[in-house]
């Protein structure tokens, strides 16, 4: 009998089939307050479940104010545009990131700076930093990889070493920590999502948080399409008018109450994943002793949120195979990012800086395994069984 006559057994015999990479976690309140949203005729921005919203993530995250976007990418691009990055400045990032992270700086005729991250967290190697910095060089975007932190003592200390602002691309990084610090209150501006896929969700959906009091007036106009239209709300000036440049950054505040049921549930939601998290790390332990998989690494000083559980295999068709065999008895499992330095993009609009060994050799052998909070035992040990059958 072969590997994909076993694993259809396996399938069977488990009636499991059919599980999602990812299923957003439904409170229960969703549609109440969306349905109370809707016969409020508070349907557009900045109402409410708008500021309910705000209110709860400034408060967690210790900012001094956080502003809801209808996505990550948008936030990143009201950052870079807060951060001053003028056609030329360079921001430091890593690679292997989503291409919003660049997409953000390029918008403004920056320059992304490509260097490589470490094979333990997958995170930005902060030791690469130093060699990458140039006179033109304007900031720093870490990204929190799977919700665990980034070494933010010694970033912070080089962007403060060398005058560059720090932006957080947070996107994975709601309820984490690092050192007792949530993510996202350690630069100058930190970017999250609450896109379908991440760990609260309003669908599509951002905020991003201004820890830097200087910035807050500049970010509400630029939230505001360019407009002061804040402070006229506030009562602040008699009139508002077109005052800086801007976008419609708002999500509608129907996004907001669905956000809003789900901010409530964000412990149980952290807490559910983490189970799951925890029994997939558990049960591929002796695996990696057998130096078959490389584990996540979680260092003593970060608290994840259990965003992502992922393996290192030893090969590209190691994983290939492994994500076959999960396909055929109904997992959905992937691979993630395609370095931005080789792509074409990324060549034309950015550079890199030394040679990026450990982001190449890593993106041709993670495999992403389901993970979501009403994922049960069940599931996870069927999926724990089908990666086993497919490493022997």
């Amino acid at each position: 009998m072969n590997l994909l006559q076993e694993t259809t057994l396996l399938a069977q015999s488990q009636d499991i089939k059919n599980i999602p990479f990812s299923k957003f976690s439904a409170s229960g309140e969703e549609l109440l307050y969306v349905t109370e949203a809707i016969a409020s005729g508070g349907i557009i921005g900045d109402g409410k479940y708008t500021k309910l919203c705000q209110s709860w993530l400034k408060e967690q995250l210790a900012s001094k104010k956080v502003l809801l976007t209808h996505s990550c990418t948008a936030a990143l691009e009201m950052a870079f545009i807060l951060a001053n990055i003028q056609p030329g400045d360079e921001v430091i990032m890593p690679s292997y990131t989503f291409v919003s992270t660049a997409n953000a700086v390029v918008l403004r005729g920056g320059v992304p700076v490509f260097v490589d991250i470490r094979p333990d967290t997958l995170n930005l190697d902060e030791t690469k930093l130093k060699e990458a910095i140039t006179a033109k060089t304007k900031a720093i975007a870490p990204v929190h990889y799977a919700g665990v932190s980034c070494e933010m003592a010694p970033i912070s200390e080089i962007a403060y070493q060398y005058g560059l602002q720090i932006v957080e691309d947070a996107a994975q990084g709601i309820c984490s920590k690092y050192n007792d610090q949530p993510i996202g209150s350690y630069g100058n501006l930190a970017a999250f999502s609450f896109h379908g896929t991440k760990n609260i969700v309003s669908g599509e959906g951002g905020a991003l948080a201004i820890n830097d009091p200087s910035l807050i007036e500049r970010a509400e106009i630029i939230w505001e399409k360019g407009t002061n239209r804040s402070q006229f709300f506030r009562g602040d000036v008699d009139k508002y008018t077109w005052v800086d440049i801007g976008s419609s950054y708002l999500p509608s505040d129907i996004l907001a109450a669905f956000l809003w049921a789900q901010l409530q549930q964000a412990d149980s939601i952290t807490q559910h994943r983490l189970n799951i998290w925890n029994r997939y790390h558990l049960a591929f332990e002796e695996l990696e002793k057998d130096q078959k998989i490389q584990r996540p690494n979680i260092p003593q000083q970060c608290q994840h949120n259990a965003h992502i559980y992922y393996l290192l295999v030893d090969s590209l068709e190691t994983r290939t195979k492994i994500l076959a065999t999960l396909k055929h008895c109904g997992v959905q499992a992937t691979f993630h990012y395609v370095p931005l330095h080789n792509a074409p993009a990324g060549q034309k609009y950015g550079r890199q800086s030394g040679n990026l060994v450990v982001t190449e050799d890593i993106c041709d052998r993670i495999v992403r395994l389901p993970l979501f909070a009403n994922m049960t035992f069940e599931e996870a040990d069927y999926i724990i069984s089908l990666v086993r059958n497919s490493l022997l």
